[in-house]
């Protein structure tokens, strides 16, 4: 039985380390007869329409969308924990990154600059950078500009290009995009880390049963003891797993009702 599955969120991540691991979970999942797809598929057209099919298996989403748009479409099978820096247990943080000959040492420096993100929706791109600097807007701004890249990698190029100023980067896609594009990261330097917020859950459909649920959480707990994929987990910085449930991503809501709270309602 074939139903809609991805692993879109860190498109820098090698991809024999991402191979390997779809297919030990695959291969999991075909024993039980659940599912048959060898290799993650990339879902066409908008992401945001692929998490909220009722039969989805499998994906990785945002906890901000989570939260705000997905909580009666999904159910959520758990969190991976990340050893990036910046990374604590199911938390991740984003770095702060601007110009390596930029003067600033710190974000209160870079009051009326031009700040870019990945996208609205994001919490580590968009929202954690709007939390980190709402303590210190005025009538609720603190940037001149702000403008959507489309990615994390394409906010680090517009920042180095001097597009931007800043962009907050996921710790774990930084240092993947780090590994990838070291010639680019040389160039741009962390100036400092946003608030913690719970990292990316993984998610099913609303169809999906108890028992396909179970045999999910163990699937992952299995991937995560096999000696096989030890190489695959270094490169994909995967540490390990923890059953988490929507109460774990309210802190997503409070970073947004915070900022909000002192005015400052977009970044």
């Amino acid at each position: 039985m074939r139903r809609p599955a991805s692993w879109p969120m860190y498109p820098a991540a090698p991809a024999w380390a991402q191979r390997a691991w779809w297919r030990f979970l695959a291969k999991t999942w075909r024993r039980a007869g659940a599912f048959s797809c060898l290799l993650p598929p990339t879902p066409t057209g908008d992401l945001h329409r692929h998490w909220r099919h009722p039969s989805l298996w499998l994906s990785q989403t945002c906890g901000y969308p989570l939260v705000t748009e997905l909580s009666d479409k999904v159910q959520v099978v758990g969190t991976l924990c990340y050893d990036a820096p910046g990374c604590q247990g199911i938390d991740y943080r984003s770095w702060l990154l601007v110009r390596r000959d930029d003067p600033a040492h710190a974000l209160a420096d870079l009051r009326g600059r031009v700040a870019t993100y990945n996208d609205e929706r994001s919490q580590s791109g968009y929202h954690s950078l709007r939390a980190a600097v709402a303590p210190l807007a005025d009538a609720g701004r603190f940037f001149a500009a702000s403008f959507a890249s489309g990615s994390h990698w394409r906010s680090s190029l517009a920042v180095l290009a001097g597009r931007a100023d800043v962009a907050a980067v996921d710790c774990v896609s930084y240092v993947l995009l780090a590994r990838r594009h070291p010639q680019v990261f040389q160039q741009l330097r962390a100036i400092g880390l946003t608030p913690a917020a719970p990292g990316l859950p993984l998610i099913t459909g609303r169809a999906t049963s108890a028992e396909e649920l179970a045999l999910l959480r163990a699937s992952l707990r299995q991937a995560l003891a096999a000696p096989s994929l030890v190489p695959a987990r270094r490169a994909l910085h995967i540490a390990g797993f923890r059953i988490t449930s929507f109460a774990d991503y309210q802190r997503c809501l409070t970073l947004d009702q915070q900022a909000r709270a002192v005015g400052m309602t977009v970044l």
